[in-house]
């Protein structure tokens, strides 16, 4: 059987950030289970429909990585109880049709969502913002388990390296091998 592709999408463009961290957190944890990568987007423009087509190379590559995964899992922030704009532009070009006769990309995709902040309510209330526009566009969301890590800078070295430890570790495991299943029976449906 082949093995299952997962896209990670992380909200935070920061080289270093703790949601990137979150997101090889979570490779780490899946392991050989499946093939688990992030997506680079910060060359992907503002959305402008006076460029949308033919659209931007980077917006081209995107979509493609998108179409390949069997499953997206994004790692969000949270600002100001939101998701991030960069975020929110990159799914904006995702939800528009490629063509005439090619849809969007996101419709049907299995997804679900993590987050860590500096705050007390990890990014509940981002995800929440999150999945009601991924629903919208149709994407087959997996809502529980989902992670939100509190505090995220109680859970790092002193060079800012997430180490997850406790309920935040144990979480993340349950989310990554109930969203592996989630796919695999998308996958098989």
């Amino acid at each position: 059987m082949k093995k299952i592709k997962i896209l990670a999408i992380v909200g935070s463009l920061r080289k270093d950030s703790y949601n990137r961290q979150l997101a090889l957190a979570a490779k780490e944890i899946l392991g050989d289970r499946a093939d688990f990568s992030i997506l680079e987007y910060d060359d992907v423009p503002l959305m402008n429909e006076d460029i949308e087509f033919p659209a931007p190379e980077a917006v081209k590559r995107v979509r493609e990585e998108v179409k390949a995964a069997d499953g997206i899992w994004f790692f969000t922030p949270e600002y100001n109880h939101f998701f991030s704009g960069v975020l929110k532009n990159l799914i904006d070009w995702l939800s528009r049709p490629i063509s005439k006769e090619e849809p969007q990309v996101l419709a049907g995709k299995p997804a679900t969502i993590s987050g860590a902040s500096l705050g007390m309510t990890g990014t509940s209330i981002a995800q929440d913002h999150l999945v009601t526009l991924i629903s919208f566009l149709n994407m087959d969301v997996m809502n529980v388990p989902r992670v939100a890590v509190p505090y995220v800078s109680q859970q790092t070295d002193g060079e800012g390296k997430l180490k997850l430890k406790g309920e935040s570790l144990s979480f993340l495991e349950q989310q990554a091998n109930a969203f592996v299943e989630f796919v695999k029976k998308r996958m098989h449906n």
